[in-house]
């Protein structure tokens, strides 16, 4: 898995922001340390975390599974724009066939377990898709036979409230191990 951070919203906005409530604004901080501890005091000590919605953070996440993007498709206060499997599956289709003993090869598809048993299966699966790709069926019928191990890459805006809400909960030591893993590199 590979996280980047591609842009995020100056904490001036924010704390602009909350500084609009009371008409205290304080031209000389700009951006430093009196606005992040402003940001720090009402929305997360006061509880005041609407106001962190006017921060946003956009990510770039490569080399996950379908199964963690399915679970962070449940965070609906996020947008997603995913890799199309639709337009994308055709990279699959001149491999060679897969054997369950071709780990290395078959992870630049797959995210594995480190599960011997779970890791076969999901080749297995992927050389079935690679038939069905191979016998000439469309992309849009493939793609159900896609294993939820299948790797993706994706675009992740949030804003620092959802994100906060987020780490939170998917840093957990009961979260898919998947997304525990994205959980903390985004923090």
């Amino acid at each position: 898995m590979h996280v980047t951070l591609n842009h995020y919203t100056p904490l001036v906005v924010c704390a602009n922001a909350i500084r609009t409530c009371w008409q205290s604004f304080d031209k000389s901080d700009n951006g430093g340390e009196k606005d992040r501890e402003l940001i720090d005091r009402v929305g997360n000590k006061f509880k005041h975390a609407s106001t962190l919605e006017h921060l946003s953070y956009n990510f770039y996440i490569k080399g996950v599974s379908r199964a963690l993007l399915q679970e962070l498709a449940r965070h609906r206060m996020a947008s997603l724009s995913v890799k199309s499997t639709r337009y994308t599956l055709k990279e699959l289709k001149d491999e060679e066939p897969f054997k369950t003993s071709d780990i290395k090869r078959a992870s630049k598809y797959l995210v594995l377990t480190q599960i011997a048993l779970v890791d076969e299966m999901s080749i297995k699966a992927l050389e079935n898709l690679r038939q069905v790709l191979f016998a000439g069926i469309s992309n849009d019928r493939a793609k159900y036979c896609l294993p939820e191990s299948y790797k993706t890459e994706l675009t992740w805006s949030c804003n620092a409230r959802s994100l906060q809400n987020f780490i939170s909960l998917r840093s957990d030591k009961a979260a898919l191990w998947e997304i525990r893993d994205l959980a903390c590199q985004l923090y």
